[in-house]
């Protein structure tokens, strides 16, 4: 008789199994006390926490909860309840929760096929992850100069594309939105991938679309940093099964979000090599929230901008921020360009005295990694290891590319960058806020510059 056919026999003949239950009983591995962690973060006060915890203490928490997105008891977890959300509230067909708005454009950038040897146009102004994104995966950011909305100048695109270029990332910037008209105009004429960057402006619109819902893919950074999210959390867009596929095989360990996630490759060029930018519950339970706030939190901001906007005068040597669609600001902050970068400081200087919260790079020259010069990770050209990829890839290297960057590459986006002061606003401002504020602007401004009847116009 085999040895297996005599583990058989035994369990079989046993009149009572060898174990029939389990005597030893323990806590649960994520318990009162990692509630209680969660609860003082949000900053209750002794005497509430005490209460939470008497509470929490009396409950029986079984085994715990399970605070990832895979193997839960419950019908919809918060991850995927935040990408149903997501799904509604854009109207896309597909979402993905990811762990930040870099994890997305990366990911997003590899499904749209970034890779060695291909270049991608990236704004001249915004953080730099999205240019670090497409380094990351494996392609060489080209910058693109802006025009006096901040965002990417549709008309500078077309000269920066070669044969190497696979894709535009246009980034919304600061609660603003690009001319997205113009810059799919452009796209669809060459035949590119669009990978929008909405992590400032989540809830922006273009001719009433949303921002991220124009290109192949919308990326978003939901965190404490922007007007939704609590902590680090991110999230992906789009109405392509296959760049929905492509995604989540970078974002999901290559191969995890499959309904039979071992089984070999269902089509040509499903499976490849990912990593884990997966989304946790604890995040997706605040993201959640506040994603479903949104529109109203939008609906405030935008409400205060346009009432300081209607009540500001005109000056000669104020050029307000171009808005490429006032009806889809966002508004959270309010932005104009003095003449010169000493008159800015000036500014910023008396609003700051008239309480009013902003501020101005001037003549600064300290790095900052929103303006393209100052990106050294990327400017200076060093990859991780000696092959020095992507930079020196003989794929990009032998057919014609050549990365170089240098101030002066792109001269409006240096000039605004200096010159912009940036005025802070809150959603909650009252009118007689919206008014007082717009009051200490013009103050301000009439006190250090001429005032214009037709100066280029606030709206």
């Amino acid at each position: 008789m085999s040895s297996e056919e005599n583990l058989q026999k035994l369990a079989l003949q046993g009149a009572v199994k060898a174990l029939g239950s389990i005597e030893g009983k323990g806590k649960p591995k994520i318990g009162v006390e990692e509630f209680m962690s969660v609860a003082e973060r949000f900053g209750f006060s002794k005497a509430a926490l005490k209460k939470i915890r008497a509470i929490a203490s009396a409950e029986d928490m079984g085994s715990g909860p399970f605070l990832a997105n895979y193997y839960s008891d419950l019908k919809e977890t918060k991850v995927k309840g935040f990408e149903r959300i997501a799904r509604e509230t854009f109207g896309t067909k597909h979402a993905i929760g990811v762990s930040s708005g870099t994890a997305a454009l990366h990911s997003a950038l590899v499904a749209v096929g970034v890779g060695p040897g291909k270049e991608v146009i990236c704004p001249a102004l915004g953080f730099y992850a999205t240019a670090a994104a497409v380094v990351t995966a494996k392609g060489i950011p080209v910058f693109c100069d802006v025009d006096e909305s901040l965002a990417m100048d549709p008309s500078e695109i077309e000269a920066l594309i070669t044969p190497r270029t696979v894709a535009l990332a246009p980034t919304h910037i600061m609660g603003s939105v690009c001319n997205m008209g113009a810059i799919m105009k452009v796209a669809r004429k060459h035949k590119l991938k669009v990978v929008e960057d909405c992590a400032q402006s989540c809830g922006g619109t273009f001719k009433g679309k949303l921002a991220g819902t124009f290109g192949d893919m919308g990326c978003f950074s939901i965190s404490a940093y922007k007007i939704v999210g609590g902590g680090e959390g991110g999230l992906i867009i789009t109405n392509s099964r296959r760049l929905w596929d492509r995604a989540n095989q970078i974002a999901e360990c290559g191969g995890l979000w499959r309904p039979d996630r071992f089984a070999k490759p269902r089509y040509n060029g499903e499976l490849f090599c990912g990593t884990n930018y997966r989304m946790s519950e604890l995040e997706a339970a605040v993201d959640q929230v506040q994603l479903e706030r949104m529109p109203a939190t939008v609906k405030r901001f935008h409400k205060v901008k346009m009432r300081i906007l209607n009540r500001l005068k005109t000056f000669e040597e104020i050029v307000p921020q171009k808005l490429n669609d006032p009806d889809g600001e966002i508004g959270y902050q309010l932005r104009f360009f003095p003449k010169t970068a000493e008159l800015s400081q000036k500014i910023a200087t008396a609003l700051q005295a008239e309480g009013i919260s902003c501020g101005t790079r001037g003549k600064s020259t300290a790095p900052d990694w929103h303006i393209y010069s100052y990106m050294f990770p990327l400017t200076l050209k060093n990859g991780p290891t000696e092959a020095n990829c992507p930079y020196e890839c003989p794929l990009y290297i032998e057919n014609g590319g050549q990365a170089n960057y240098a101030r002066g590459d792109c001269p409006t986006a240096d000039g605004l960058f200096d010159r912009v002061v940036n005025v802070m606003l809150n959603q909650w401002f009252s009118a007689g806020d919206c008014r007082n504020v717009a009051n200490g602007i013009n103050k301000v401004l009439s006190a250090y510059c001429t005032p214009a009847a037709d100066a280029t116009p606030w709206l």
